[in-house]
């Protein structure tokens, strides 16, 4: 059989009624029974209509914010719930019409009420911003609800049912993120003091509800006087805001003394006492409480800043106000601790380059310097290599040694000056189109000799390329040069290969390979860092000033090209260079542009020389010839500075 509910009595139901009752007991329970209704257009409690009985109960047993308004004076009614959102006309405001509770808010809400009384029409307001006059001044309160009509027993709307929720935290809160937020935009991207403090005045000008006005004032480095460093809300050069604050004098509008005894905590200044001005708001009442924030440095103890504040007289200083004041001074603290750290950044950044700019004027004036008795010195001593028979044999491997000395010398100050003028950015590169085979195959037949003596092998294979390759014959002359010195160096057995061919992905690609010591896996990401060198490597000698392979990757960057490196240690290295086809990704002005400063190749020679100066004793004292010419040794030139004595006077002697 289909049960049924069973049907509860009279008597049945008196004791449910009475336990709800019972579960349901609050304040307003009480109060609504107390009250004397009697002098009110309700009249006593046994003649209300049952629509209003249970329209109160059902209030009254919600824990939802509730009011009821009933009659046509809109007599109050509210739950426990609600008493918060009354504040001090609890419970003055129980049994009062709506009109007089809500005297100040009646113009627009009365509105809402009289549609819903007479034309039954429900209402819902989202967020709404009202005034309400509920802690003894006008309050700005946010307040979402809907008021929805009561019919009472003929069917007529007899009352009006409102639900609530305060939402003025949430908004408030959302509005004080979004301060938070801006000046952590600004903590991130000051450049400078000055750019922080017009940023956080700025912005802190938008936020005139919460800030009525503020206040900036920075201390200098004694902390004896604070200039003002921004103001809002506040005309400047005041009373209140003066230009400069004499900290010593104790003439200040504001309590700074306690702010420095303080050092972190806030101070509360009641601006009622001030009699003699008035301080503005954004709102009809002017702002009756202040705040004297202090903005800690970063760097050093003690107060950088301060930040006066004016407070908003429509809001409680509660809880919520003072933690966002407290969250305000850090990130205005951390701004301009973020602004001061990179300015002493960059004064220490433009205090190196200043210095690295001094170095590398340095380098260059030296390495002018050097070149000139260099090149004083290879001269007579290429000229006494021409005569060997004339000389005695020790002589001439003195000469020898002295020619190879020097031209090591030479190619070192060269290296220093590329540097120079690489970092100056006073390269002049003339790049032009070449038959980079055969460049680099007669580039690398120079060492053929050396690395035979040695009991090497070496292997040259520069295939035909599809087009010619723009490249600066200086500089590939140093990058095919040192990588193969490089090789012979810490070659001792095997062979050093080198191969040229198009590269798979486009380009050309150079690759120098050899059969020597290798490289450790953790030297290879510093190995072309300037004057780094490998410990322990056991190359052919121990000289060596660690930037030819730096030089190289320079060099080949101009080309806009790059270098790798692969190494296994007993096996060997190999370095691979590529280079795009084209002229596309160098500088317009300086394809086929001729060269106005002297050139600091010093071709194949020095280099040989110093490779067979690596070289046991027994073979080393041969001078270096070139194979395109046995008879004539190769001489390092270069562009001679005209207004040197002893060079005018060399010219003139053998003019």
């Amino acid at each position: 059989m289909q049960q049924t509910e069973p049907i509860l009595t009279d008597d049945a139901r008196q004791p449910v009624i009475e336990r709800l009752h019972l579960l349901q007991q609050g304040e307003m329970r009480a109060r609504i029974a107390a009250y004397d209704w009697n002098g009110t257009p309700l009249g006593p409690q046994a003649e209300w209509p049952q629509s209003l009985r249970s329209s109160v109960e059902l209030m009254l047993t919600s824990r939802y914010p509730m009011l009821v308004w009933w009659g046509p004076q809109l007599i109050q009614f509210y739950n426990d719930a609600y008493v918060p959102v009354l504040g001090q006309r609890h419970p003055w405001g129980l049994g009062q019409p709506a009109s007089v509770c809500w005297a100040e808010a009646w113009p627009f809400v009365g509105r809402l009420a009289d549609a819903v009384m007479k034309e039954g029409a429900s209402t819902w307001s989202e967020r709404l911003e009202m005034v309400m006059t509920r802690n003894g001044f006008p309050e700005e309160v946010y307040m979402t609800f809907s008021y929805s009509p009561i019919l009472d027993e003929a069917g007529a709307i007899g009352g009006l049912f409102c639900a609530c929720t305060e939402e003025t935290k949430r908004v408030l809160g959302d509005r004080r993120l979004a301060v938070l937020r801006t000046l952590g935009d600004i903590a991130a991207g000051s450049k400078s003091s000055i750019e922080a403090e017009a940023a956080i005045t700025a912005a802190l000008g938008h936020y005139q509800r919460d800030l009525t006005f503020t206040l900036l004032y920075r201390l200098d480095d004694d902390g004896r006087i604070a200039q003002r460093a921004g103001h809002n809300g506040l005309e400047p050069g005041t009373a209140s805001s003066p230009d400069s604050i004499d900290l010593s004098a104790n003439a200040s509008p504001w309590p700074i003394d306690t702010l420095l005894a303080e050092q972190s905590a806030p101070v509360i200044c009641d601006l009622a006492q001030q009699a003699d001005q008035v301080f503005p708001s954004t709102w009809p009442e002017p702002t009756r409480t202040a705040v004297l924030l202090p903005l800690p440095r970063s760097d050093r103890a003690g107060l950088g800043c301060f930040l006066v504040v004016g407070l908003s007289p429509r809001l409680v200083l509660d809880d919520g106000y003072e933690t966002f004041l407290h969250l305000l001074a850090r990130q205005v603290a951390a701004a301009l601790g973020n602004a001061r750290a990179y300015e002493r950044e960059r004064a220490r950044a433009e205090a190196l380059a200043e210095l690295d700019r001094a170095k590398t004027t340095f380098f260059s004036n030296v390495s002018h310097e050097f070149r000139t008795p260099l090149t004083l010195m290879l001269g007579p001593l290429e000229e006494l290599r021409d005569y060997p028979d004339e000389i005695a044999p020790d002589v001439s491997q003195r000469i020898a040694l002295a020619h190879r000395n020097a031209q090591r010398l030479l190619k070192l100050v060269n290296t220093l000056l590329d540097f120079a003028r690489i970092e100056a950015g006073r390269w002049e590169a003339s790049y032009a189109p070449v038959d980079l085979d055969a460049m680099t195959a007669e580039l690398a037949s120079n060492f053929r000799s050396a690395v035979e003596r040695a009991g090497l092998a070496l292997n040259v294979a520069c295939e035909p390329l599809r087009e010619r390759v723009f490249v600066d014959l200086d500089m590939w002359e140093k990058i095919v040069l040192n990588l193969i010195s490089n090789a012979f160096k810490f070659t001792h057995e095997g062979a050093i290969d080198v191969s040229l061919k198009d590269a798979a992905d486009g380009g050309v690609e150079l690759v120098v390979r050899d059969t020597g010591i290798g490289i450790p896996s953790h030297e290879l990401p510093r190995l072309f860092e300037r004057f780094h060198r490998i410990a322990d490597a056991k190359g052919r000698s121990f000289e060596g000033s660690g930037i030819g392979l730096a030089l190289v990757q320079e060099l080949v960057r101009l080309h806009g090209g790059r270098i790798a490196v692969q190494s296994e240690v007993g096996k060997g290295t190999a370095f691979t260079v590529q280079l795009p086809f084209g002229a596309s990704h160098l500088p317009a002005e300086r394809a086929g542009a001729a060269k106005a400063l002297p050139s600091t190749a010093i071709r194949a020679g020095a280099n040989i020389d110093e490779a067979l100066g690596r070289l046991p004793d027994d073979t080393a004292g041969t001078p270096y010839r070139s194979p395109s010419d046995a008879s004539a040794p190769v001489a390092g030139r270069v562009l001679l500075a005209d207004d040197n004595a002893d060079i005018v006077e060399l010219r003139q002697q053998r003019s």
